[in-house]
């Protein structure tokens, strides 16, 4: 009987164990303000400011009697307003990797129809419809080209602009249109001002909440994100990555066309070359933009960054009289270095070390 009873003792002892509560898996606590605020103003994902903020401070020094003054405020907001629409213009075909290398071809083309009709006495309303209808019908088209026969949208589009600046050429014969019927009510389109800034900035920050809108606060933007980052698994989870490919061209076009109209209000003629010295700006500010505040994720706040920061450093070399070439080197060392960051921030995070290690090995 007490055999029995200390061979059963040792088998309660498990039994209990078994019932005993299992402790709950412990969670990190949540980062506090002090790791919010530092992780929200880290170089890399705010490193443009930096670099904006240290461009501003060379040619405070540099031309101390000219630059540090309210009026180049309104300088760098008002020359650069279009720059930002263009830029702009290209970012929701960007978010799906689609390139629209035709836009500032239809800049020129919507400002050239617009003006042509403004000065064949139309009114300004419908001369400005007739402009945005033909921008749309571009994006129809790069939209047919690219998505519909299955053609790489850089080529296509490329393409398309070469066949809209033969159409202009061909309308216009290279000679600009001037028309004293243009400095009427179609120049208040791009040179009425407000407080010292004219209306291509408001318009330019109008565009850019109704992108940031669609791209971070509804289903569409996130859709169109994952269409960009992996299309193959966007369409395995049911987003229909042809149709919103087809939609970005579209508006791309529509956008571009806005952009060409406020153009050629500003400058009251119907320009056959307008829209082609914004190409290069553009992309530039798309990409450095795509390096802020959304780590290799194109976005319009942080276009718009890019932009002021472009027109920054160029309104600072032309008030310190720099060589001509000086701005577009500027431009075009900008657009390779955002090229390079955003490469790194989309790469794994593996792939991201390997690449640093790799850079401070070579520059060591």
């Amino acid at each position: 009987m007490q055999t029995a009873q200390a061979m059963s003792a040792p088998e309660t002892i498990p039994a209990k164990a078994a019932t005993a509560p299992a402790q709950p898996p412990r969670t990190a606590p949540p980062p506090g303000a002090g790791a919010r605020l530092a992780r929200g103003l880290a170089f890399d994902r705010i490193g443009a400011i930096y670099v904006w903020a240290l461009i501003a401070i060379v040619f405070a020094i540099w031309v101390p009697n000219e630059f540090p003054h309210l009026a180049t405020v309104k300088q760098v907001l008002n020359a650069n307003a279009i720059t930002a629409l263009a830029a702009l213009s290209i970012i929701i075909p960007l978010t799906t990797r689609t390139f629209d290398l035709s836009f500032a071809f239809t800049m020129t083309l919507a400002g050239v129809t617009a003006a042509h009709f403004v000065a064949a006495g139309w009114p300004v309303v419908a001369a400005v419809a007739a402009g945005l209808v033909v921008a749309l019908a571009i994006g129809l088209v790069n939209a047919i080209v690219v998505v519909g026969m299955r053609i790489d949208s850089f080529i296509a589009t490329l393409a398309t602009g070469s066949l809209i600046q033969a159409l202009i050429t061909m309308a216009t014969g290279d000679t600009p249109i001037l028309n004293l019927k243009l400095a009427g009510g179609f120049a208040k389109i791009g040179q009425t001002e407000i407080a010292g800034f004219t209306l291509p900035v408001v318009y330019a920050v109008i565009v850019a909440l109704g992108i940031w809108y669609l791209l971070e606060h509804t289903a569409t933007g996130r859709r169109l994100y994952a269409t960009g980052f992996n299309s193959d698994a966007a369409k395995l989870a049911g987003v229909h990555v042809d149709r919103l490919r087809f939609m970005s061209l579209i508006v791309s076009g529509g956008l571009a066309g806005v952009a060409g109209i406020v153009l050629a209000s500003t400058l009251q003629s119907g320009s056959p070359s307008a829209g082609s010295p914004y190409l290069l700006p553009a992309f530039a500010a798309a990409f450095l933009g795509a390096t802020q505040l959304k780590h290799g994720r194109f976005n319009a706040w942080g276009t718009i960054i890019a932009v002021l920061l472009l027109g920054t450093g160029t309104t600072g070399l032309a008030l310190a009289n720099a060589p001509q070439w000086a701005a577009s080197m500027f431009v075009g060392v900008v657009l390779i270095a955002s090229l390079a960051v955003t490469g790194l921030q989309r790469a794994p995070a593996g792939r991201r070390r390997l690449a640093w290690a790799r850079l401070r090995r070579a520059t060591a």
